[in-house]
C-alpha cells in the first residue's frame, strides 16, 4: 500500500522542498497502519496542497473559505486546491461543483480523485468513504468538517436531528475521518454554539457552514500542531442521525405533540412537506404557525376533548387548526391538487363537507396519518438536498 502510495504522489515536492515528516501521533489516533509515516514527505509548514471532497452548500461555505485563502497571497496557507464531488442529477451540478467552476478549480467526479499530490484532505457532507488506501495518499490525513458536536449524531444528517430533537446547544467538529466508518475518528477541533428554539434546519446550516470553514482555516495555519492535539471522541454520548425518509414527513397526530410537530416542520419542511391524509387524498401542509391560547378560547375550545387530526377553519386569522396530541396547530396553506389557502381549502373541501355531511360526528371531519409503503424513497433532488447533512 506504501509503494502504491509513493507511485502515485510522488516522494518529493515540487520545487526540490525539502520534506519533513509528520509526528507519529496523528496516525495513531486515526487507527491507519503504516510505520509512523517514515516514507511520507510532506511539508512542515503551509503553504498547503489540498484536495477537497464535498456536495452541498454546507460544504461550499467550506471550499469558499479554502479558495479565498488561495487567492491571499500574503498569507499563503494554501498552494493548490482542487475539488471532488459527486455526480448530480442537474445539468448545473451540486453547490460544490457550481462553486468551482465559477473559481475555475480543478473537478474530478467520484470516485475519480485525480493524481496530483497533495498535502492533506478536507471533506465536508460527501457522504461517501474513504478508503484507506486512498487517505494514506494525503501525509497529513483528511479533515472533516462536520456539523455536531460528535460523537453526538454522527451519520449524513446532524443538523436535521439537532432541530427535529431539540438541542440546545450544537458546534461543529474537525476530525479526521477513518476507514470503514463515518464520524469516529479523532477530534482535532470543537466548537459549540447555543441554537435558538425556533431556528429551522436551514437557517442552522447557515451558522454551521461559517463556524465550520472558519475552524477549517484556523487548523490549517497550524496543522502538524493541530494534529498532534487531537484527542479520541468520548466513548458516552454517541447518537446517530440517519438519512430522512418520506415517511418522516408523515404526520401521527395522535402521538405526536404540538411541539414535536413545530420541531419536525423546523427540521424538514424545506426539504420535504409535512404530509397528511384528507378523505384518502394525499395533503401537503406548507405553512404552520403556532397558535396562542386566545385562539383557542375565541372559539371555545379550551378544555374540550378533541379527536387529534380535527380540523377546524378560523375566519379571522383565515388558518386552519388543527388538533395534535395535547394541543392545536396553525396552517396557512396546503397542497392537494394545488396550492391552497386556508380559506381556499375551507371553502373547497371543508365547508361542503359538513354540508355534506350534518348528520355525521365532527370526529370525522379530520386529517389522518399517512401510511407509506416501507420501500417509497424520496425523489432525487431530495436525497441531494440532505447531503449534509453531513
Amino acid at each position: 500500500m506504501r509503494a502504491l502510495a509513493r507511485r502515485c504522489w510522488g516522494q518529493r515536492l515540487a520545487g526540490g522542498v525539502v520534506a519533513a515528516r509528520p509526528s507519529p501521533r496523528w496516525r495513531a489516533l486515526t487507527g491507519l497502519g503504516g510505520e509512523d509515516g517514515r516514507d511520507a514527505r510532506v511539508r512542515e509548514k503551509p503553504p498547503w496542497r489540498v484536495l477537497f471532497f464535498g456536495t452541498d452548500q454546507f460544504a461550499r461555505e467550506a471550499l469558499r473559505a479554502l479558495h479565498a485563502a488561495r487567492e491571499n497571497k500574503e498569507e499563503a496557507l494554501i498552494d493548490r486546491l482542487e475539488v471532488v464531488t459527486v455526480p448530480s442529477p442537474s445539468p448545473r451540478g451540486l453547490p460544490v461543483k457550481q462553486f468551482a467552476a465559477q473559481a475555475q478549480l480543478p473537478v474530478h467526479e467520484w470516485p475519480d480523485v485525480g493524481a496530483g499530490e497533495y498535502d492533506v484532505g478536507v471533506v465536508a457532507s460527501f457522504g461517501r468513504l474513504l478508503s484507506e488506501a486512498l487517505i494514506l495518499k494525503f501525509p497529513y490525513g483528511v479533515l472533516n468538517v462536520h456539523p455536531s458536536c460528535l460523537p453526538r449524531w454522527r451519520g449524513p444528517a446532524p443538523i436535521i436531528h439537532t432541530v427535529l430533537h431539540g438541542d440546545a446547544v450544537t458546534g461543529v467538529t474537525i476530525m479526521q475521518i477513518r476507514p470503514k466508518r463515518f464520524d469516529v475518528g479523532p477530534i482535532v477541533k470543537q466548537e459549540t454554539i447555543p441554537v435558538s428554539p425556533r431556528s429551522t434546519a436551514k437557517e442552522l446550516e447557515v451558522v454551521l457552514s461559517r463556524l465550520g470553514a472558519n475552524m477549517l482555516i484556523s487548523v490549517l495555519k497550524n496543522l502538524p500542531e493541530s494534529l498532534n492535539r487531537a484527542r479520541q471522541q468520548p466513548a458516552e454520548g454517541v447518537t446517530y442521525a440517519p438519512k430522512i425518509s418520506a415517511g418522516t414527513s408523515c404526520i401521527k397526530w395522535e402521538e405526536q405533540t404540538s411541539e414535536q410537530i413545530f420541531r419536525l416542520y423546523r427540521a424538514i419542511g424545506n426539504i420535504i412537506p409535512l404530509q397528511t391524509l384528507w378523505m384518502e387524498n394525499t395533503v401537503k401542509l406548507l405553512d404552520l404557525v403556532e397558535v396562542n391560547n386566545s385562539v383557542l378560547a375565541d372559539l371555545k375550545l379550551t378544555g374540550q376533548t378533541v379527536t387529534p387530526g380535527s380540523v377546524i377553519y378560523h375566519k379571522q386569522l383565515q388558518i386552519l387548526l388543527v388538533c395534535c396530541k395535547d394541543g392545536w396547530i396553525g396552517v396557512r396553506s396546503v397542497m392537494l391538487k394545488k396550492t391552497l389557502t386556508a380559506t381556499d381549502f375551507y371553502n373547497g373541501y371543508l365547508h361542503p363537507w359538513r354540508q355534506n355531511n350534518s348528520q355525521a360526528p365532527p370526529s370525522q371531519c379530520r386529517f389522518q396519518t399517512l401510511r407509506l409503503p416501507a420501500k417509497k424513497k424520496l425523489a432525487k433532488t431530495v436525497v441531494a438536498m440532505q447531503q449534509c447533512i453531513k
